[in-house]
């Protein structure tokens, strides 16, 4: 399938779990991708297995100064939000660096980036931005206080900036995954992921794969009458 030829992703924490998992699914219907990752060695690795059309870029998105050298050096018509702190631990545990670390990640770091990206899209003529948001965004869970306020804070910026930007040709949506099983989930939250996935509905985690179909949807043309919407993979959990 070739529905992305011509069109270049970028797709940032795009080096392991849903971020690969999406930069393959792109690759693989054509566009060339570029992944970014704090991890150099983790990044380059990732790159060699998406092969030839991938690029690989350090960045990390709580740095501002990498957030623009970013915006700055590569153009895209596909950007892919994906990379986010997920610190676990109940708010009377949280110290402040914790909190103002992952709003920088998660919050200001993509906020920047779209708006630097977004001049450029209007000049290519339009785009897709597809945030990974989560299904803690919009229902209660212990220990998920401060990554699920960013989620909701980027659920809302998707719908100003769908507004804001419709009528230049660029879509903006949420994909909002429930209890995902990645290397990155598994570290900080251990078995509470696993019994979280049990709780929904269809009884499991999902695989990134399936997180990545619903981010191809809408970042390609079969999404065209598709913006300022949040998209729930969550085997149900939003439904109970």
């Amino acid at each position: 399938m070739t529905e992305l030829a011509g069109c270049t992703a970028l797709i940032t924490g795009g080096t392991a779990g849903i971020g690969f998992a999406t930069a393959r699914r792109l690759a693989d219907a054509g566009a060339a991708v570029i992944i970014t990752g704090r991890n150099p060695q983790r990044g380059h690795q990732s790159r060699e297995e998406l092969g030839p059309a991938a690029k690989f870029v350090a960045v990390d998105m709580a740095d501002q100064a990498g957030v623009e050298r970013l915006a700055r050096e590569h153009e895209f018509d596909i950007l892919v939000n994906n990379a986010a702190r997920f610190p676990a631990g109940l708010t009377v545990d949280q110290d402040e660096s914790e909190f103002t670390h992952t709003f920088a990640a998660n919050v200001r770091g993509l906020y920047f980036l779209v708006a630097a990206t977004v001049p450029t899209m209007i000049r290519r003529g339009g785009g897709a931005i597809v945030n990974v948001t989560s299904m803690v965004a919009s229902k209660g869970v212990p220990g998920a206080s401060v990554y699920s306020a960013s989620k909701a804070a980027v659920e809302q910026l998707t719908r100003t900036w769908a507004v804001e930007f419709g009528p230049h040709h660029i879509r903006v949506n949420n994909v909002a995954p429930g209890p995902t099983a990645t290397a990155g989930v598994a570290a900080e939250w251990g078995e509470t992921n696993e019994k979280l996935g049990r709780a929904l509905p269809l009884g499991r985690t999902a695989n990134p794969a399936e997180i990545a179909e619903a981010i191809y949807f809408l970042a390609s043309p079969r999404a065209s009458f598709i913006t300022g919407t949040t998209l729930h993979v969550d085997g149900g959990g939003t439904a109970v």
